[in-house]
């Protein structure tokens, strides 16, 4: 067994093993109001973080303007409540057509 199937089988015991806990420890461990404000900030900084790496970088460099124009028009989209399709087509196009248009 090489070591990316070692490494994909111990990720996927520990997701299960987490996912397995939440349920069994539910009623039993009660967290402080303060840690659970930091755990609800600390998820919105990490998805706000994933967001900002996929956005703005490709390769370890800036990605281009394209990129971030269409996902903010995907998140303004998203925030208007418009149908996932629509959010997701606006969001390429816009990327498609500034690329097209060499704004890269």
């Amino acid at each position: 067994m090489n070591a990316t199937v070692a490494v994909i089988l111990a990720l996927t015991v520990g997701t299960y093993a987490f996912r397995l806990v939440g349920p069994a420890l539910h009623g039993r461990v009660e967290l402080p109001a303060r840690v659970q404000e930091l755990l609800s900030a600390g998820a919105v900084v990490l998805l706000a973080a994933l967001l900002a790496t996929g956005a703005l970088t490709e390769s370890g460099g800036f990605a281009g303007w394209a990129r971030p124009a269409g996902v903010l028009v995907g998140g303004v989209l998203a925030w208007r409540r418009a149908p996932f399709a629509v959010v997701v087509l606006a969001a390429a196009g816009t990327a498609a057509v500034l690329r097209a248009l060499g704004v890269g």
